[in-house]
C-alpha cells in the first residue's frame, strides 16, 4: 500500500468517492429523467410502451459493462488504479454530452434513438470499469480494522449519484421549469451538469495517490491469470452479486416508475419520495459497513439473503396496493434496510477475495457480467410483466434470484478473516 498517513488515506478516499459520485450521477440521470425524455426519442404511443423503449436502451447500456470491467480492470491491475479511474470518468462525460445535444425523434427520426443508444454504450463502458477499480481502490487504502466502513462509501457515493440526479430533478420540477418545459427541453439540463461535474472529478483524480505498487515484471491483469488461479473466486462473485443487484435495481432505479405506474403517484411526488428514501439509504451504508468490521461480512450477507427471500413478495405486493404515501415510504424503507446487508459490503467482500495483480479485474468483470445480465434487465422485465398484466411474476423472479445468492452466502468463507489485502500488507 502506497497510501500510509491518515490524512493521505482520507484524501484518497474523498478523491475516489467523489469521482464515483459523478459517474453514478451521470448514469442515474438517464433513469431519473426517462419519464420526461422518452417521448422525445421514440414514436408516440402509450406511456408504458415509451418507458419500455427507454428501459431497453438502459438495459443495452449494461451490455458494455463487462467490456468496461475487463478493459479498465486490466488497466488498473497493469498500470495502476489512478489511470483507469481517470479514463473512465472522461468517457462518462462524453456520453452525457451526446445525450444533452441529441435532437429529437421528430427532428432527425431514427437517428435520435441510435445516438441515445451510442451514448449509453459509452456510459456503460465507463461505469463498468468504475465499479471494479473504485471498489479495489477504496478497499486497498482503508485501514484493516475499518475496511468495511471505508469501502461502504462506494455505495454511499453510488447512491449519492442517484440522490444528486433526483435533487436536480426536484429543483427543475418545483422551482425552475414547468412540466411542459421539462418534457420539451428541460430534461437536457442534468446531462449538461453531469458533463461539467465529470471535469471536476477528472481534476481530483489527477492528484490521487496510488493504493498499490505495480510490479511490471510480473504477469498482471490478464483473463488467463484470473481464470487459471482464481476460478472459484470468480464464480463466487457471480453468486454474491446475483440477488443483490436485482434487489438493488428494483428498489432504486425502477421504484420511481413503480410509484408512478402502479401506485399511481404523480411524477413529482414519486421523485420526492424516492429522494428521501435514497438519502436514508445512503446513511445506512457506513453503519452496516462498520458493523461488518465488528462481526464479519458473512452474517450481513446471510441476513440479506434470508430476509430478501422471505419478504420480497409480501413487500412488493403490499406496495402495489398502498393507498397512502406513508405506507409506500415505509414499505420501501424496510426493503432498503434489508438490501443494505448486501450493498454496504459487497465491494470489500469481492476485493478481499483476489490478490493485487488481478484484483480490479477479478472484482470488476464477473460483477459487471452479472449486473449486465440481471441488474440491467430488471427494470425492463418489471415493465414487461406490468405491460402484459402479470406484474406479480416479477416479484417471484426477484425472490428466486435472492435465494440463489443465499445458497452462496451460506457456503463461502468470511472474507474479513481470509482477506488477500491483509496477507499482502503483513
Amino acid at each position: 500500500m502506497t497510501v500510509k498517513s491518515t490524512s493521505a488515506r482520507l484524501k484518497a478516499i474523498v478523491s475516489g468517492s467523489a469521482g464515483n459520485l459523478v459517474e453514478w450521477y451521470d448514469w442515474y440521470a438517464y433513469t431519473a429523467f426517462a419519464l420526461y425524455f422518452a417521448p422525445s426519442f421514440f414514436p408516440k404511443g402509450n406511456q408504458t410502451a415509451q418507458q419500455l423503449n427507454a428501459a431497453a436502451i438502459f438495459a443495452v447500456g449494461f451490455l458494455m459493462r463487462p467490456i468496461g470491467g475487463w478493459l479498465f480492470g486490466s488497466i488498473a491491475d497493469r498500470t495502476g488504479r489512478k489511470a483507469a479511474m481517470t479514463l473512465s470518468v472522461l468517457l462518462m462525460s462524453l456520453g452525457s454530452l451526446i445525450i444533452a445535444c441529441t435532437p429529437t425523434y421528430h427532428q432527425i427520426g431514427i437517428a435520435a434513438p441510435v445516438l441515445l443508444l451510442f451514448a449509453r454504450l459509452l456510459q456503460g463502458l465507463s461505469v463498468g470499469g468504475e465499479y471494479g477499480t473504485s471498489a479495489t481502490y477504496l478497499s486497498e487504502v482503508a485501514e484493516p480494522h475499518r475496511r468495511g466502513f471505508y469501502s461502504s462509501f462506494q455505495y454511499v457515493t453510488l447512491i449519492g449519484g442517484q440522490l444528486t440526479a433526483l435533487g436536480v430533478q426536484m429543483l427543475l420540477q418545483k422551482v425552475f421549469l414547468t412540466a411542459e418545459q421539462l418534457e420539451t427541453w428541460g430534461w437536457r439540463i442534468p446531462f449538461v451538469i453531469g458533463a461539467l461535474l465529470a471535469f471536476v472529478a477528472l481534476f481530483m483524480r489527477r492528484n490521487m495517490e496510488e493504493s498499490v505498487k505495480i510490479d511490471t515484471t510480473k504477469e498482471r491483469g490478464t483473463l488467463k491469470l484470473m481464470l487459471k488461479k482464481h476460478p472459484r473466486a470468480v464464480l463466487t462473485v457471480v453468486g454474491l452479486t446475483l440477488g443483490g443487484t436485482i434487489a438493488f435495481y428494483t428498489y432504486t432505479t425502477y421504484m420511481q416508475k413503480f410509484l408512478v405506474n402502479t401506485v399511481h403517484l404523480s411524477k413529482d411526488r414519486a421523485t420526492q419520495l424516492t429522494f428521501f428514501l435514497m438519502l436514508i439509504y445512503a446513511c445506512l451504508q457506513p453503519l452496516f459497513g462498520a458493523l461488518s468490521d465488528r462481526i464479519g461480512r458473512k452474517p450481513l450477507l446471510i441476513a440479506f439473503g434470508v430476509l430478501g427471500t422471505l419478504l420480497t413478495v409480501p413487500i412488493l405486493t403490499a406496495l402495489s396496493h398502498a393507498n397512502t404515501e406513508a405506507a409506500a415510504f415505509f414499505l420501501i424503507l424496510g426493503a432498503l434496510v434489508i438490501v443494505s446487508g448486501y450493498t454496504s459490503i459487497n465491494a470489500v467482500v469481492k476485493a478481499e477475495m483476489f490478490p493485487a495483480e488481478v484484483r480490479a479485474l477479478g472484482v470488476g468483470l464477473p460483477y459487471a457480467l452479472t449486473v449486465a445480465i440481471f441488474g440491467g434487465t430488471a427494470e425492463m422485465l418489471a415493465l414487461y410483466f406490468k405491460d402484459i398484466g402479470h406484474e406479480s411474476l416479477y416479484y417471484w423472479y426477484v425472490t428466486g434470484c435472492i435465494f440463489i445468492s443465499l445458497l452462496v452466502y451460506t457456503v463461502i468463507k468470511d472474507s474479513k478473516r481470509t482477506s488477500w489485502i491483509d496477507k499482502e500488507n503483513k
